[in-house]
């Protein structure tokens, strides 16, 4: 099978949230889709061991928050890539509740849905939820949305473990793309140079330049990847330095 045909499916990008109480959790998702007109519903997929998914069962709602293009790995990151068991995502954001009392996240977003759980369906690994949306409003009327295909071709992001879309490297051993590139297929570094090639995580896709270093991690700017302390992780998703390859 050439999975990389799955990548030719269209898909916007969007953050899904909810409430259990007081406590609020949202992930990014990009299976959404709207399958009736009068009243407007709304269905999602998310994963069975998502946090949110267990906030939406909990409360009957959820929200939807759609990504705008002009959007970076920085801010996808904690959405995409951590856990809200672990980390509080809301925390800095930016974000307002309507007539459910989902969190509407606002940051990087140009349009929102509040919904109403009206059917749940198990399928496999996700649960899919079908939402009447009892509120929505446009609040950027000149941004482009994010689809899945800018996400993999301009941002270089990949697809989370929980995603529906993501596919195993293993699977992609004809893929051409830096992800499934085997580390062996870089030559290593002259024992007497300093190694100053970019490197990717191939978890989320961000790249480490040693010309920008990591500052908030304390890695000055001009520090080869080799001259990284093994115990760095990745600013985005938070792997280590053998989830990293060389893009140069």
């Amino acid at each position: 099978m050439d999975y990389k045909a799955f990548f030719k499916l269209t898909y916007g990008l969007y953050i899904i949230s909810s409430k259990d109480g007081e406590k609020l959790n949202g992930h990014i998702s990009n299976t959404v889709f709207q399958v009736t007109a009068e009243p407007p519903r709304i269905a999602i997929a998310t994963h069975q061991k998502n946090l949110t998914t267990d906030f939406i069962k909990k409360s009957g709602v959820f929200s939807i928050s759609v990504l705008q293009q002009d959007v970076n790995l920085e801010f996808v990151g904690p959405w995409g890539f951590k856990s809200g068991r672990e980390v509080d995502k809301f925390k800095n954001t930016s974000f307002i509740t309507r007539k459910t009392g989902a969190p509407i996240v606002l940051d990087k977003t140009i349009a929102w849905y509040d919904c109403e759980v009206e059917e749940t369906h198990e399928i496999g690994t996700h649960v899919i939820f079908i939402g009447k949306v009892v509120d929505a409003e446009v609040t950027d009327d000149t941004s482009k949305p994010l689809t899945y295909d800018h996400y993999r071709n301009n941002i270089k992001g990949v697809s989370p473990v929980n995603s529906p879309t993501y596919i195993e490297k293993d699977k992609l051993a004809d893929n051409k793309t830096e992800e499934s590139k085997p580390k062996t297929e870089v030559p290593a570094p002259k024992a007497d140079d300093k190694d100053w090639r970019k490197y990717r995580c191939i978890v989320c896709g961000h790249i480490y330049d040693p010309a920008e270093g990591d500052l908030p991690a304390g890695i000055k700017p001009g520090t080869a990847f080799e001259d990284i302390p093994e115990n760095w992780t990745c600013p985005i998703c938070g792997v280590t330095k053998e989830d990293f390859v060389s893009i140069d």
